[in-house]
């Protein structure tokens, strides 16, 4: 079994995807829409990787994917827009928000089945607005 991660190398690689926007022509070029491209055809190799059951594909192509969400928080970032501790952010909120029954004192000690949690996870769903 995997270690568990430290998240360390989240931090490097975002320092490291500054860097080669500064140094490299064609990332500095990038925009979020020259990249969508590419973001769909890694969020494909990810399916075709567990399609296969590879454990190492899997963690390549989920690698690659994970560069193009960097990279779109490089950009946004230069833009002024949003940065990478912005999406993190969002999505934790996401995460608490559409989990009650572990976040939720009011579901404290309950047991859900997983149909139920599916329903609390629509629910919240519903309740946000964009």
């Amino acid at each position: 079994m995997a270690d568990r991660a430290t998240g360390e190398g989240l931090v490097e690689f975002l320092d490291l995807m500054r860097l080669l926007r500064e140094r490299c022509a064609w990332k500095a070029s990038q925009s979020h829409a020259s990249l969508a491209k590419h973001l769909r055809e890694e969020a494909d190799e990810v399916l075709e990787a567990i399609d296969e059951g590879d454990p190492e594909h899997l963690r390549d192509e989920l690698g690659d994917l994970l560069l193009q969400v960097y990279f779109h928080a490089a950009i946004a970032e230069e833009a002024g827009e949003f940065t990478m501790d912005d999406v993190v952010a969002g999505l934790a909120a996401k995460m608490r928000r559409r989990n009650p029954h572990v976040f939720d004192p009011a579901y404290a000690g309950q047991q859900f089945t997983v149909e139920e949690i599916e329903e609390l996870w629509q629910a919240a769903k519903a309740k946000e607005t964009r």
